[in-house]
Parts: C-alpha cells; structure tokens; sequence
C-alpha cells in the first residue's frame, strides 16, 4: 500500500472523528468555570487561574513551579564553563577551535575524511545506490518511488469526507 493511500486512509478516519467530535462537545452548563457561556470563555477563565497560580522556587526542582530567570542565567553559565572545561579564552570557540585545527594537520586530515563522508545538508552530493541506501537505513527514510503520488490533494479528500 502506497503512502498516499495510507494518508487517505488516515484522512477519512480522521474526518470520521472530527465529525464524532463535533456531535459530542458536551454541555456547557456542566463546565466547573464559573463563566460557562462558552468554551473559549472557560479556557480563558483557566488561564487567568494558572497566570496567577506561577510559583517561582530557586530551592526546589519541580514539575509545579519554575526557577526565576536570575537562577535559570546562573545555571547556563554554570553549564557554559562545564561544557568549556575550563578552557583558553583562545580556545572557547568553535572558530578558535576550527583555526587552531587548521594550523596543524596531525590527525586533522583523518578527521577531514570522516567528516566528508557525511551525508550534507547544505549542498548537494552525488552517493552510489549502496549509499542512498545506507544512508536512508541510517535515518529511517524511504526512498521516492515507495511515497507514493506526492501531488494528492489530502485537503480534498477530506473536506469530502466532513460532508
């Protein structure tokens, strides 16, 4: 089964839901807001509740409160000077780095070779059939000819199945 057959397979069921959906959105007088003349009106009800409910704690890592920034830049900068270790001002870089590389070639050119069998993404390369294939197996992609028609129109497929 091609891929754009699945989407459309996908697209009708998704259709289907919306259309459930749509028939089950509930009461509103059953909200527990005190404002239940929309759901919009709700929601917006809820947010005003959690803006006022942000606790900052600087002591504590939590799922419920959140550091202030004056913590947060403190913790950046600490990360900053692990990740340098305590590095050179010359070396603090990736161009200090990429410069010192450049002016001594022991090991450089080994590692210029690994590098320049990357796959690229920001110009064009010619591979082998065995490696697009690698390099798709690598990255879990598929080749073009298994997509199927990239032209199908899945907004008209599913704006008819909504009817």
């Amino acid at each position: 089964m091609s891929l754009a057959t699945q989407i459309e397979s996908l697209v009708l069921r998704v259709a289907q839901e919306f259309k459930d959906i749509r028939s089950k959105t509930g009461n509103l007088t059953s909200l527990s807001t005190s404002d239940k003349s929309s759901l919009v009106a709700a929601i917006n009800e809820l947010k005003t509740a959690v803006v006022a409910a942000v606790a900052i704690d600087d002591a504590h890592v939590s799922s419920s409160s959140t550091y202030s920034s004056n913590k947060i830049v403190t913790l950046l900068d600490a990360l900053k000077a692990d990740i340098l270790g305590g590095a050179d001002a010359a070396y603090d870089t990736l161009l200090e780095i990429q410069q010192a590389l450049s002016s001594s070639s022991s090991g450089l050119d080994a590692l210029l070779a690994a590098v320049n069998k990357r796959i690229r993404y920001d110009a064009a390369q010619s591979l082998s059939t065995a490696e697009q294939t690698q390099a798709r197996s690598n990255i879990g992609a598929v080749s073009a000819s298994a997509v199927g028609n990239t032209d199908t129109d899945f907004v008209a497929i599913f704006e008819a199945a909504l009817l």
